[in-house]
């Protein structure tokens, strides 16, 4: 049983050190401009998600390992919703290749891994008479 859950926290970590990556490259953007930067000219809805990710990716690594099932939940949002914001820019305004494909290819693990993740956290919980 124990290894079961040692993949299901590998899953979480892997998630957690990605998201972490992405909240301090918020983050800098934040530090450097501001809240309201316009990120050079995208709409406000783009600028406003992005400018967000700061914190909603913060808050899925802490819910990933307090709360597992609410931190893989949010990890899926953050990332289906963030390739969509992405790819649609991309579309616009023209892609990053580079950072467009790694965040596609994490969404991509994200969703075919986050199953197993939920299932194994879900036998945890049982056992532990939760």
């Amino acid at each position: 049983m124990m290894g079961r859950w040692n993949t299901a926290f590998t899953i979480r970590l892997v998630y957690a050190l990605c998201l972490s990556g992405a909240t301090l490259n918020h983050a800098r953007s934040v530090l450097e401009h501001g809240l309201a930067w316009d990120y050079g000219g995208v709409p406000p809805f783009v600028s406003a998600f992005w400018t967000a990710l700061t914190f909603i990716d913060a808050l899925a690594v802490l819910l990933l390992f307090a709360r597992p099932r609410a931190g893989l939940l949010l990890t899926v949002a953050i990332m289906v919703a963030d390739v969509a914001v992405n790819g649609w820019v991309g579309m616009t305004y023209g892609f990053d290749v580079a950072a467009f494909s790694a965040q596609f290819v994490f969404m991509l693990f994200v969703l075919g891994t986050v199953r197993m993740a939920w299932r194994l956290e879900s036998v945890r919980r049982r056992h532990a008479g939760q």
